[in-house]
């Protein structure tokens, strides 16, 4: 409930399941920052499942984003991390709402910030969900999760998944509080970008996620998920980097930024493993949800395609030219040499290097090397997640971005991540100032940017983004460009060259697996 008061009307206050919050009234909306959603995961509830929140005498000021957890700080700051605070109540919520009433029954919108894993806080600028709530008139949550190691490494005697279980967590809090802060808890919609839509994906398939929301939008969804063997066997290696073993015992002695520095020393060395961990291991990002069998019983596109999401509507999709936004950080933008592309076509290319070259017999070397890691890691597990959904008897609407982003005279393309800045309006943030250069933006990506808001809040508020539902036959999607579209889906040639590829967990590949 919401309790009355002289002050509502700036600081509005609203009673939780654990206790009274006070947010602030700002540019016409109530927002609450840094709540509780699960206790700090340190001492005997380090690398445990999340626990439910302590409860609170008297009023909390919710007016702070809670601090983000132990992680990379990433590029350039982009996970947005050096201004936030410290300590260790890492598990919190931000809610943005049009008023905290509670017979208001808005859509809700859960916000799950990418990051490989490994980096990201929901305290970030480019998330800012103001623009969202205004724009759509409804409720948006954004969450923060264990990350690097804390949240999903392999440890001994700890259960799977530990940032995915807290995801579930931060769902169940909504779930149980959101009606009093105006939302409808019968009308969630998780949405999340890069290892945001991987969690997406993998919230589609536990068990644990079912009913906690009603639709799911899964921007560029990476196909890396590990299997067992592999991510007990990069485990081992990460702890090996503190002379110590992947177990509660010994890990549960080192402090968390110890644990980040173990994983940005292993991650230059993963190149050089290929032999042992296959596709995993350029991506240099040691990990991914790991298909444990218990908490994640099945890879997502195996677990979508047997039904287990079916009465979930979904939104998959992703950008044209993915990778071209890595390629662009380390520095070799359009440089990529046939050494190179070979060896990438060779790891990735699903019918092998030769496939891929007679299917683009005009292709660069460098864009063949764009291409196929683009296919790979992000555009046909997003396009396979939507018909996954299908077979199992599901409902899915597909897009494509293919406008490109401004910065470099358009050189970085669609790229990766350009999603962000243009559905939260965030273009002076974290990599919004690289692919928008810094500059304002154009009365174009105003305009592109106000369209990828409204159909993700129409999908929110009804289940229709704007435009038909993908199928099997017509393959419509909804490209995103200057000028939109409803079109058969651009990459018809990588679909075909993917078609009947399974997306299963990434092995352990080497002579001793």
């Amino acid at each position: 409930m919401t309790i009355p008061g002289p002050a509502q009307s700036v600081e509005p206050v609203v009673r939780t399941s654990s206790g009274a919050v006070r947010g602030r009234t700002e540019d016409g909306l109530t927002v609450f920052r840094g709540i509780p959603f699960a206790q700090p995961p340190v001492g005997d509830a380090r690398f445990a499942a999340p626990r439910r929140p302590r409860p609170w005498d008297g009023v909390r000021d919710a007016h702070s984003f809670g601090p983000p957890p132990p992680q990379d700080l990433g590029v350039a700051g982009a996970s947005g991390v050096p201004a936030a605070p410290e300590g260790d109540d890492w598990l919190t919520v931000n809610v943005w709402t049009p008023a905290p009433d509670p017979a208001a029954h808005r859509p809700v919108m859960v916000w799950i910030h990418g990051g490989a894993y490994k980096m990201g806080h929901s305290g970030s600028p480019a998330y800012d969900s103001r623009r969202i709530a205004a724009d759509g008139d409804l409720v948006v949550v954004t969450l923060n999760y264990r990350l690097g190691m804390e949240g999903f490494a392999h440890i001994e005697d700890a259960p799977a998944n530990r940032g995915l279980l807290d995801q579930i967590a931060a769902l169940v809090w909504v779930r149980e509080n959101i009606a009093a802060f105006g939302g409808d808890p019968e009308q969630v919609t998780v949405f999340g970008e890069s290892a945001g839509a991987g969690s997406v994906a993998a919230l589609l398939a536990m068990p644990r996620a079912a009913g906690l929301f009603r639709r799911a939008v899964a921007q560029s969804v990476p196909g890396t998920f590990f299997s067992p063997e592999l991510a007990a066997d990069i485990g081992t290696a990460l702890a090996a980097e503190l002379g110590l073993r992947p177990t509660v015992e010994d890990l549960s002695e080192v402090t968390p930024d110890q644990l980040v520095k173990a994983g940005q020393a292993l991650a230059p060395k993963m190149p050089g493993n290929v032999p042992r961990w296959g596709q995993a291991a350029p991506t240099i990002t040691p990990y991914a949800p790991v298909v444990d069998g218990e908490f994640l019983p099945v890879a997502p596109w195996q677990a979508l395609a047997s039904g287990a999401a079916r009465g979930v509507e979904l939104i998959a999709g992703h950008n044209r030219d993915e990778n071209r936004l890595f390629t662009a950080l380390a520095g070799k933008l359009g440089e990529i040499g046939e050494d190179r592309a070979g060896a990438a076509l060779r790891l990735y290319a699903p019918g092998g290097e030769a496939a891929y070259r007679a299917a683009f017999p005009d292709a660069t070397a460098n864009d063949l090397y764009e291409r196929v890691q683009t296919d790979w890691l992000f555009a046909m597990p997003s396009l396979h997640l939507a018909e996954a959904q299908l077979a199992g008897g599901g409902r899915a609407h597909v897009y494509e971005l293919t406008w490109p982003a401004p910065a470099f005279d358009g050189a970085l393309g669609a790229c990766h991540a350009l999603d962000i800045p243009l559905l939260f309006g965030t273009f002076q943030a974290d990599l919004g100032l690289l692919q928008f250069g810094g500059a304002e933006p154009s009365a174009q990506a105003l305009a592109l940017s106000s369209r990828f808001r409204a159909a993700w809040t129409a999908f929110a508020r009804t289940g229709d983004p704007g435009w038909p539902a993908y199928d099997t036959e017509r393959r419509l999607v909804q490209v995103l460009d200057a000028e939109p579209t409803v079109a058969p889906y651009p990459e018809e040639t990588s679909r075909r060259l993917w078609e009947g590829y399974g997306f299963v967990p990434l092995p352990l590949v080497g002579p001793e697996a």
